[in-house]
């Protein structure tokens, strides 16, 4: 039977266009059944504050750092959206006088306009978030050299590269509104996508690359972080792969309910612990990920159902 049309953007795919029944599965999932939706493989783990979601995201960094020598160095690749975990990440390392000089980071994503990388000055810029929020906060005799500091604006091979070269102990992440993590967004739908979006095992052969992002996230980004001016963001972005991804020991997502909404965390989180990888929903291609944890607050997951204000 042919897939439906996206009911957002026509000439995209788009978790709109799955079956009507895995759609109203993911709404009935409650709080307690989220819960229950862990498996071998994927970790579900809920925090009762927003307060304790977001320190223990920034542990996460301190943990993988923790690990790294000299002779074995470690990394951990992390997003903008969530950010607020980023000065407590810098706090934390100040604090606890740890010295993170062997480590690495990898920035998940940037902006692309013209062709190019955005520049630091760009008001959006995911570089400059990183580090005005986090890096340039960390004291000198503790903080990494630039050169351990990865991210998607100059040689991408180089880049995709460095997750041989260094061990990424976590790729954290968030999902957006698309239901993708870093810009992994669905497909547009043409060519020999037209009736039918790229297999899960065609679509993790991407690597870091420039793609054209889908309209849900444009508008997703100008409400997040520019206020609603759609005309500020840009419609492409560098982004780390499914290859890259799948180099890294674990991948932890984070929900803070403020990027997604209660039904696209259930359906993701179905799809994934029920092993329904669609590229059409490019977070469900996790449940071929040998190591996944999703992190909740639990205000943040609400309910599913209609509310006319």
């Amino acid at each position: 039977m042919a897939r439906s049309i996206s009911k957002v953007a026509p000439g995209w795919w788009d978790y709109t266009t799955l079956d009507a029944e895995i759609l109203d599965d993911a709404a009935k999932l409650t709080a307690e059944d989220l819960e229950q939706m862990a498996r071998p493989g994927f970790t579900i783990v809920i925090y009762d504050t927003i307060e304790e979601f977001y320190m223990a995201e920034a542990l996460e960094y301190v943990n993988a750092w923790r690990q790294s020598t000299e002779d074995n160095p470690v990394g951990i690749c992390g997003p903008i959206g969530p950010t607020e975990q980023l000065p407590l990440v810098a706090r934390l390392v100040n604090e606890l006088d740890l010295d993170v000089r062997s480590a690495h980071f990898w920035g998940m994503d940037e902006w692309v306009e013209d062709g190019k990388p955005v520049p630091a000055m760009h008001p959006l810029s995911f570089l400059k978030a990183d580090m005005e929020l986090c890096f340039n906060r960390i004291r000198p005799k503790l903080r990494m050299p630039e050169t351990n500091l990865h991210f998607p604006t100059g040689d991408l091979e180089a880049y995709s590269r460095s997750f041989d070269a260094v061990r990424c102990a976590v790729m954290q992440g968030g999902q957006g509104d698309v239901k993708h993590w870093a810009f992994n967004d669905p497909p547009k739908r043409e060519g020999k996508y037209r009736d039918a979006p790229p297999s899960p095992e065609e679509y993790r052969k991407l690597k870091t690359r420039v793609t054209d992002l889908h309209p849900m996230t444009v508008i997703q980004n100008a409400r997040t972080s520019g206020s609603g001016q759609v005309s500020l963001v840009p419609t492409m972005a560098a982004t780390v792969g499914p290859q890259e991804t799948w180099k890294a020991e674990k991948v932890s997502i984070w929900h803070p309910g403020c990027h997604d909404n209660p039904f696209g965390m259930r359906l993701s989180t179905l799809m994934i612990s029920k092993k329904i990888p669609d590229s059409s929903v490019p977070m469900s291609l996790l449940a071929d990920h040998p190591n996944v944890q999703f992190n909740f607050c639990r205000p943040a997951i609400g309910t599913v159902a209609v509310e006319i204000h």
